[in-house]
């Protein structure tokens, strides 16, 4: 299965749950600002993703946006501004 580009967004109530959420997306994607990260993933990895998301966030106080970009490489992506860089095409190799 191919990759798709996601833009991910939270805003996390508690801090202890905000530090779990960040190391998170830390390791599944690209920090875009403070709370916006661009994850490129095969379903699989969406699913463990999601997994491990369920065990941090609490659902009456905390919020993810997940946005689908489509596949990877397909949307285009302007920056105005202070570029931060965005990830390379393809797999995101820890």
């Amino acid at each position: 299965m191919a990759r798709r580009r996601y833009l991910i967004a939270y805003d996390i109530a508690d801090p202890r749950r905000l530090r779990m959420t960040v190391k998170l997306m830390e390791d599944f994607g690209t920090r875009l600002q403070y709370s916006v990260f661009l994850c490129d993933l095969r379903r699989a990895e969406l699913f463990a993703w999601r997994e491990l998301l369920a065990d941090i966030i609490e659902l009456e106080e905390d919020s993810v946006v997940v946005i689908d970009l489509g596949a990877v490489g397909t949307t285009p992506i302007e920056i105005i501004g202070l570029s931060k860089g965005l990830p390379r095409e393809g797999p995101l190799i820890v």
